[in-house]
């Protein structure tokens, strides 16, 4: 069992990486793999909604020149995910919510029905407003959210500050275990024959027709 993270700071080292850390280090307690994609200090490409990934049915984003479609191959093997952001502005890293609208919208097959979670560090506030944000992209692809024993959150200025957020590290860790027993469950219904649903057709509606 493997669990994919996506740090999306700038900060490859910082307040976010010191958090997706602790669940790292606890999901290794419990034998489960991980990795963390870093986004780093790079552009990403917004999603324009061109639409040629679906006419292409080959699962990838049309913009090549990124890390959004080693993203979806990734994502075809992951088992779980945690998706890691600071608060800028209230609201999750530009950079990260790029990322998930074009990894979802092309390879969102890759993502479904497997258990995610969100993560947000912060000096202060506009925690819970970034958590939001993010959940949402699982619940609109049929993923189990992962929730902890608080909100998923850390806080401080610097990594030293984060380790010194004793119950903030407490969350990320139970965040890790509460992962791991999922994908235990998961794993065992497969086991025994039992496999995702096969759901309809989606419709596409508006407001009004």
């Amino acid at each position: 069992m493997k669990v994919l993270m996506i740090n999306g700071s700038s900060n490859e080292t910082g307040c976010t990486y010191t958090a997706l850390t602790e669940i790292a280090n606890t999901l290794e307690l419990e034998n489960v793999e991980s990795e963390i994609l870093q986004l780093g200090v790079h552009s990403y490409h917004d999603c324009t909604g061109c639409g040629a990934c679906r006419e292409a049915l080959d699962g990838k984003c049309i913009f090549d020149d990124d890390i959004v479609n080693t993203l979806i191959e990734k994502a075809k093997e992951a088992d779980g995910f945690v998706f890691g952001t600071p608060v800028y502005y209230a609201h999750p890293s530009g950079r990260l919510l790029s990322v998930l609208d074009r990894a979802f919208f092309a390879g969102s097959k890759n993502f479904a029905f497997k258990p995610a979670a969100a993560i947000a560090s912060a000096r202060r506030a506009g925690t819970t407003a970034s958590l939001d944000v993010i959940n949402k992209y699982f619940t609109i692809n049929q993923m189990p959210v992962v929730s902890s024993s608080y909100w998923n959150m850390v806080h401080g200025r610097t990594p030293e500050d984060v380790l010194q957020d004793k119950e903030g590290l407490q969350t990320m860790r139970h965040l890790a275990k509460n992962m791991a027993y999922f994908l235990k469950i998961i794993e065992l219904g497969k086991e025994n024959g039992i496999l995702p649903p096969v759901n309809e057709k989606e419709f596409m509606t508006n407001f009004i027709r």
